[in-house]
């Protein structure tokens, strides 16, 4: 069989797969994870079906608000046998602020995560982003929360499934004042993750991959190479403080900055 063949083959696979996952996104009916259902499956893979989804929906009319990092901690890497974070995308309408009421069935099997939200000043196009450029490009900072849902059924991942399934990104939650934080000072900033006011997690910012502004370099710098710009007025979370918790219907998740300031949200 021709290597021409072989390649055809595997792209229909991938964008089958990608298929699955849109409808999954749609109808909250989770998936087999991937990792198994294509030959020896690896990360390019993986952002195929990624991007395949991504420009479904822009092509369905939803409009690009911003990206995310994942896998920003050691731990997490760890779990997942890796050495490097992952990316993912959310639209506008999927973005929430201060106090929102969130249906907790919108989603599969929600979990929470406190963040950061920068908001690009500048644009910033990769590769050869440094860290001070883009500590210069951002703009303000937020509180922040991600709402992290898996379209594989029964959060049975492994990096491959994450990444395809936009880094499990489900939706976002941000605060519409910004944190009177230095940027320089980032690292240092502690942050707290309540569930019904109940403190349950802390970090510091060094926990985002040791420098929350890391995260944003690299972004820019993977996405540079695909010839994709991160612009001005961008949202990016760069990874969380804290591990992931589970949320269901009638609780309330806080992301809590101490004297700079906290942001809610309540699943109904």
């Amino acid at each position: 069989m021709s290597e021409t063949i072989v390649s055809t083959e595997r792209t229909q696979l991938l964008d089958s797969l990608a298929a699955e996952l849109l409808t999954a996104t749609e109808t909250l009916e989770p998936i087999a994870p991937l990792r198994d259902r294509v030959e020896a499956m690896d990360v390019n893979d993986a952002y195929r079906i990624q991007d395949v989804q991504l420009r479904a929906h822009v092509a369905a009319g939803r409009v690009l608000a911003g990206r995310k990092v994942g896998l920003t901690s050691l731990a997490m890497q760890k779990q997942l046998g890796v050495d490097s974070p992952d990316f993912g995308f959310f639209f506008t309408d999927m973005v929430h602020h201060e106090d929102a009421q969130i249906a907790a069935d919108s989603f599969i099997s929600p979990k929470v995560e406190p963040e950061f939200g920068f908001v690009l000043k500048e644009t910033l196009t990769g590769p050869g982003v440094t860290r001070e450029q883009a500590a210069a490009a951002i703009g303000e900072v937020y509180a922040a929360i991600e709402i992290i849902d898996s379209r594989i059924a029964n959060w049975d991942i492994r990096l491959v499934d994450t990444v395809a399934d936009n880094a499990s990104c489900g939706a976002i939650a941000v605060g519409t004042t910004p944190l009177d934080v230095k940027v320089q000072d980032l690292g240092s900033v502690e942050c707290s993750l309540l569930i019904d006011g109940e403190k349950r997690s802390t970090g510091i910012g060094t926990d985002v991959m040791g420098d929350p502004v890391a995260p944003l370099a690299w972004l820019a710098n993977v996405l540079g190479e695909q010839g994709v710009s991160l612009p001005a007025g961008q949202l990016i979370l760069p990874g969380s403080f804290t591990g992931a918790l589970p949320v269901i219907a009638g609780q309330s998740a806080t992301a809590d900055f101490g004297s700079l300031g906290s942001l809610s949200i309540n699943f109904i």
